[in-house]
């Protein structure tokens, strides 16, 4: 990639880089009920505030037209009608259109964005906020993922999000809105699909180094797609037939990665790092960071702080055959 020469745009691209353009998240392309309230009510918000901007430039053009004379245009001379105009669109309809917008955001727009409370029949998925990737539970079954939330489509999920360590914020823009994730509380929100597809979120509340690259991703899916997705996420790791997949099961055991990582069927039950049960089923590493393919897998292996700076994988100085030996393994994973 070429370098960046001029310092004028230093900070336009690590802006940019860090508002996330250039991904398909828009909150203006809706793809639920929620998110379509949520862009009407945008849409709205901007009709509004450009009324009032042309109102703000209408008041400069008279100031303007009567900086050598008395009065106003249209009203004369009279005291009253100046006091009217400064109260009208300085007090009166400022006032009133915050007030407007804000029964319409908390009084209709929070309920109907809200989630399905506690106990209902809507099904829910656990999501924890890690420094940096999404950890997924479903309650009910032994499916633990990670930055990659399979739903079923047309089906409303509630989404009870927590976190392990800081502050994160939970964001789908095409589905809904934010939720924060705080240390010691259980948010919720309300995630709807009204087809199937994936859509792309992310965190939205810095929350350290590498904070830019913790993305996740919303994979609607039709509901018997989806309950068979479910299903084999809940079975354990089957046990790896080929010979360099079994050489790489105990270069994984043998090594750092079995004390931060969970297989399930494995003495592996590490809590540091995200499940890797059936990581090879899943598109992405890293929160998105990359794609989930051999090259990637290794290079991600050799030199992880390489790829994603801060994170808390440490290099573990194997060889090129451990490290192909490592990658038939995870390969095997699905």
């Amino acid at each position: 990639m070429a370098r960046i020469r001029r310092p004028g745009l230093l900070v336009p691209a690590a802006a940019l880089a860090l508002s996330g353009c250039g991904s398909p998240q828009d909150t203006l392309d809706p793809h639920s009920p929620q998110s379509g309230d949520i862009a009407a009510l945008w849409w709205w918000m901007l009709a509004v505030a450009g009324a009032v901007f042309l109102g703000a430039l209408a008041m400069l053009g008279l100031a303007w037209l009567r900086r050598s004379r008395r009065g106003l245009p249209f009203f004369g001379e009279s005291e009253r009608a100046t006091t009217g105009l400064v109260v009208a669109f300085g007090m009166v309809i400022p006032a009133t259109v915050l007030v407007a917008l804000f029964g319409v955001a908390d009084l209709y727009l929070i309920k109907r964005t809200s989630a399905p409370a506690a106990g209902s029949s809507a099904m829910t998925v656990d999501v924890v906020g890690h420094q940096w990737f999404w950890e997924v539970r479903y309650p009910g079954t032994r499916a633990v993922t990670a930055n990659e939330i399979h739903i079923p489509a047309r089906t409303p999920v509630r989404v009870v999000a927590t976190t392990a360590d800081v502050i994160h914020s939970f964001w789908v823009p095409e589905l809904n809105r934010k939720v924060d994730t705080i240390p010691g509380q259980r948010n919720s929100v309300l995630l709807y699909a009204d087809e199937p597809g994936t859509y792309r979120g992310q965190c939205a509340e810095f929350c350290g180094l590498q904070h830019a690259h913790m993305g996740l991703a919303v994979v609607a899916q039709p509901r018997a797609r989806f309950r068979a997705w479910l299903e084999r996420q809940a079975r354990p790791a089957a046990p790896p037939s080929a010979a360099r997949a079994r050489r790489g099961r105990r270069v994984f055991m043998a090594n750092a990665c079995s004390d931060c990582h969970t297989i399930r069927g494995t003495p592996a039950q590490g809590k540091v790092g995200p499940d890797l049960t059936h990581v090879a089923g899943r598109s992405t590493l890293a929160a998105l960071t990359i794609p989930n393919a051999p090259r990637e897998l290794a290079a991600w292996i050799r030199d992880p702080q390489a790829v994603k700076p801060g994170n808390r994988m440490p290099g573990l100085r194997l060889s090129p055959r451990q490290v192909g030996e490592l990658v038939a393994y995870l390969e095997h994973l699905r």
